[in-house]
């Protein structure tokens, strides 16, 4: 079976055969949702309270909801919240409990036996354990006597460097701050966070595009877009409130242009829960104008020929006496680097283009057409984007488009890389970064009297690396999953098992808490929508930062699930006074008045002046980003262009002609929020109890199964010498390229070779990973 490409043939790959897609007569939204979430309020066992904690999500006097980043409205209403944010939160406020009874039941070994969804199933963890290798068990323990142990061996290592601070990216602002504070008086800038695995490559491309690692947009930017481009993400699983903003978009006329390799239902037509008329109904509205299914990775070529058009068109326009279509106002004051990016351009053939996109040239005409035709246009990308060996290349690939036509600084424009979990921009705002500014070490050490770590530490894959070599004896872990969230899953089991310390804040058991070090703990804290009093009674709130640069308030409603549960500030605050005393900072003190820390925040990080006054005002308040006032400050004080070439050879490529290599993308089901498995359902996909299927177009699915059979194994095709293997899984067809599959996280993660990584990013290549399909082996 040759797959390899061209031109002619582009159109017919990416066919929409009948079956490619179970149930696509339905809209995302709509009755399935309601269903959906009354199901997993139900599940829960604690459905009054989950309901009552719902009406104050995303609400001024109430808390963020726990799952995505997507920016919340200013005007506001009593309901802000979807379906995810349904399962989020009744995930958090379940009433079912993980107490020390059932650890005394169950031994580690046969735990790790036990699927994510079971292991998390259990509920809420109640109180503090360490690990008893003697009896392969976690038992209960003191908290100070936790606490005491943490500091006596992270004292004990050979150098703070020994140590690696992880970071979900659910931590609040606060916590975070605290937690940075902490681990560079200990000594060290290893701060390998989530936002490694996802979204560094925006960070870096935009850094030096624009001087900004963040995106430009605020939610009212997409109420006056004439165009929107979406890239490389899927909002109805991920972060579905972006529907509304999107349909709303396009019901007023704006067009909207999306690229994904999988169709995805939530991109063509969505039905809103809250419109009760559209609901009885049965109605529903479209969304995407164009849809295009670029291959795995061909996202950069797709706007490298948007870019071909434009420029085209524009050289004929001025050579037949018309107006420039460039807005060169925009490009003479604001933009550096155009002559050698139209060089770029004009010395990309088109073949290249067609055969690395996949797309016609007729799809990329549309596309270009629409961006010519639009005043205004926002380009909003995910992880579909950044996870690739050349993300940041194609990041800024898609920033080069927006300055030609000046489309960035103005209302209704501007780029908007769309983050996953609810804070994860906020952590790296505050601190957790490995590779921190010089000018933000020199305030801390102004203001707490220590001289700074100024080396560059680990981000995830280099902190694996590390654990892996025996260089690195500590892992904590504040929040999240970073067994299951990692690539290469056998490796990191081995690299966590083989630490000193392993330490897990947690709200649930996950697969990472059994993967002890010879010293190990799981911490319980309290979730995003729990009460938290200091001693004095006073009820505490945090902060986070959405994707639109908003920072806000949030304080839960909702009873603490165990008297034993302490906040995140709370155990970072044990830890940090255990390790490294209480002579510099009075750690107690910032623990039980959260306002000091704000206050901490706001004296070192430029934009926080009067921060605990403006973010209890309602909807809270907005970070100064200079990239959005068209202030640049990059090197050259001007919004950058890149003159990158296309990569050479694309995974897609260098499968091509093969029978049995594929391109695989991991990605989430419907049922999930990034490694936290709340059902077995994928229902815009038309998966139903389970998750070991992979995903592919219909004719390859043909050719696999009359060769290999109905289930397949996956092998890695990464030539390094490591036998990676995904073995049992379900063939489904669906509507996508040829040549590639996709399936579920954390599952797959364990094809991910460690070695495979994005040039500048360090990000794995979740989204492009060679693999070969086999039969399964015969039982024995």
């Amino acid at each position: 079976m040759d797959r390899s490409s061209s031109a002619k043939n582009a159109s017919t790959k990416n066919a929409s055969p009948a079956d490619a897609s179970p149930r696509r007569s339905s809209a995302a939204g709509g009755w399935g949702a309601l269903k959906s979430c009354g199901r997993h309020l139900l599940g829960s066992r604690a459905p009054l309270s989950g309901a009552r904690a719902l009406l104050s999500a995303n609400q001024p006097d109430g808390f963020d909801c726990p799952g995505c980043a997507w920016g919340d409205p200013e005007h506001g209403s009593s309901f802000e919240f979807c379906e995810n944010g349904v399962k989020a939160v009744s995930w958090e406020a379940t009433d079912k409990r993980t107490p020390p009874a059932f650890f005394a039941r169950h031994t580690v070994t046969e735990l790790r036996g036990w699927s994510d969804h079971a292991l998390e199933g259990q509920g809420r963890l109640t109180e503090p354990m360490r690990y008893d290798a003697a009896s392969d068990r976690y038992l209960p323990v003191a908290w100070e006597t936790a606490f005491a142990e943490i500091g006596e061996t992270l004292r004990g290592l050979g150098h703070p460097d020994e140590a690696e601070f992880y970071t979900s990216g659910r931590a609040s602002n606060e916590a975070a701050y605290l937690y940075q504070l902490f681990a560079r008086l200990y000594g060290t800038n290893n701060f390998p966070d989530c936002s490694n695995m996802c979204h560094e490559a925006s960070g870096i491309a935009l850094q030096a595009a624009i001087g900004a690692g963040k995106g430009t947009v605020l939610l009212e930017d997409f109420e006056k877009a004439d165009a929107i481009f979406v890239v490389g993400q899927n909002p109805g699983t991920n972060h579905p409130r972006m529907l509304g903003d999107l349909r709303r978009a396009a019901e007023r006329g704006a067009r909207v242009v999306v690229l994904n390799p999988v169709r995805e239902r939530g991109l063509e037509r969505f039905a809103d829960p809250q419109n009760t008329v559209e609901m009885l109904r049965g109605a529903s509205r479209p969304i995407a104008s164009h849809y295009l299914q670029p291959r795995l990775g061909g996202d950069m070529a797709a706007f490298r020929g948007i870019a071909k058009v434009v420029l085209a068109r524009d050289a004929a326009e001025v050579a037949a006496g018309r107006p420039s279509l460039l807005d060169h106002a925009f490009l003479n004051q604001h933009a550096a680097g155009l002559p050698a990016y139209r060089a770029a351009v004009e010395a990309t053939p088109w073949d290249a283009i067609l055969d690395q996109s996949g797309l016609t040239r007729a799809e990329i005409e549309a596309a270009a057409e629409v961006y010519l035709g639009a005043e205004s246009v926002v380009a909003t990308w995910a992880m579909g984007v950044t996870q690739h060996r050349h993300s940041v290349a194609t990041i800024r690939e898609i920033a080069n488009v927006m300055f030609l036509r000046g489309q960035i600084g103005r209302p209704g424009t501007g780029l908007c890389p769309v983050r996953g979990h609810s804070n994860v921009q906020g952590d790296r705002t505050v601190g957790i970064n490995e590779r921190p500014p010089a000018a933000f070490l020199d305030a801390l050490e102004a203001r707490f009297g220590f001289e700074a770590p100024r080396g560059h530490g680990h981000n995830v894959l280099a902190a694996i690396r590390a654990m892996l070599d025996g260089s690195a004896k500590a892992f904590i872990g504040l929040g999240g999953n970073f067994a299951r969230a990692t690539p290469d899953s056998a490796a990191v089991a081995r690299a966590l098992a083989g630490c000193r310390l392993t330490v897990h804040v947690a709200t649930k058991l996950n697969h990472s808490h059994l993967l002890p070090g010879r010293v190990a703990y799981v911490l319980p804290c309290l979730g995003r929508t729990e009460i938290d009093r200091n001693s004095r009674g006073r009820t505490q709130i945090v902060t986070v930062e959405d994707s639109m640069s908003m920072v806000h308030g949030s304080g839960g409603i909702n009873r603490p699930a165990s008297p034993h549960l302490r906040s995140e500030i709370g155990i970072i605050a044990g830890i940090a006074a255990a390790t490294v005393g209480s002579e510099r900072v009075d750690w107690a003190a910032l623990a039980d008045d959260y306002d000091l820390i704000r206050d901490l925040i706001a004296d070192t990080i430029p934009g926080f002046s009067r921060f605990n006054e403006r973010v209890r005002r309602p909807r809270g308040f907005k970070l100064r980003n200079l990239a959005a006032e068209r202030v640049f400050e990059t090197p050259e004080a001007r919004a950058t262009f890149s003159a990158d070439p296309l990569p050479a050879v694309t995974e897609h490529q260098r499968a091509a002609g093969s029978a049995d290599t594929f391109v695989l993308q991991t990605f989430r089901s419907h049922d999930q929020y990034n490694t936290t498995i709340y059902g077995l359902d994928d229902r815009y996909r038309g998966v139903y109890g389970e998750r070991r299927v992979v995903f592919a177009h219909p004719d390859d699915l043909a050719a696999l199964r009359e060769r290999a059979g109905e289930r397949v194994d996956l092998v890695c095709a990464h030539e390094d010498g490591v036998e990676r293997v995904a073995e049992d899984f379900r063939l489904v067809p669906f509507d996508m390229p040829r040549g590639s599959l996709a399936g579920y996280y954390p599952e797959l993660n364990v094809l991910v070779p460690l070695a495979s990584f994005g040039e500048h990013s360090d990000t794995p290549t979740s989204k492009s990973v060679l693999v070969r399909v086999r039969e399964r082996a015969p039982a024995p």
